[in-house]
């Protein structure tokens, strides 16, 4: 699970939005969707932006294998030296990145659990391309809660979840969360 960027306050109470169902029926809703735009294609590959975003393509992986009744390579991405912020905000630990082929001729669906900013899919998008250069990137997300400072929109969405800035949203298999500021 993980959490999305907001800053840090006094002690905060948790309000639950999302189950571990509804987050497998989103994704599930989400993987149905990307096999109505992309039926026939056999260049997909998931790619999950660490640390939040890799169960959630994992998971969105293994729905789509099964609707295509084919395998389907997923991936994992660490974004951590492609962000605006790197010499501001602490550098989390470093997270595996298990993408090491070329991207050429590939359709990617990018994941992250929280889509706020966007300065994290900037990062990720920065980093997709020094794998070379895909014929399309999608975003999926299982929430968006606004407060965009890029230009940015999901293809995909779980659940749009208006917020303050002031709160955080933690989402992850076992569910989503706002953590407001008591």
């Amino acid at each position: 699970m993980s959490e999305s960027t907001g800053p840090a306050g006094p002690p905060q109470s948790t309000h639950p939005i999302m189950g571990p169902d509804d987050v497998a029926r989103a994704l599930r809703r989400m993987a149905h969707e990307i096999v109505e735009r992309h039926r026939g294609s056999n260049n997909l590959v998931v790619v999950g932006v660490q640390r939040g975003g890799a169960p959630l393509a994992a998971y969105l992986a293994a729905q789509l294998s099964d609707i295509l009744e084919a395998p389907l390579e997923h991936v994992d991405l660490d974004v951590s030296f492609f962000r605006d912020d790197i010499g501001s905000a602490p550098l989390k630990d470093a997270a595996p990145t298990t993408l090491s082929r070329d991207l050429r001729g590939r359709v990617v669906i990018l994941v992250d659990d929280v889509l706020f900013t966007g300065r994290t899919v900037r990062a990720a998008l920065n980093a997709l391309l020094s794998f070379g250069r895909p014929d399309a990137v999608d975003l999926a997300v299982l929430v968006d809660r606004g407060h965009r400072e890029l230009p940015l929109r999901a293809d995909y969405v779980g659940k749009n979840l208006p917020t303050s800035r002031e709160e955080r949203v933690r989402a992850g298999l076992d569910g989503v969360w706002i953590e407001r500021a008591s």
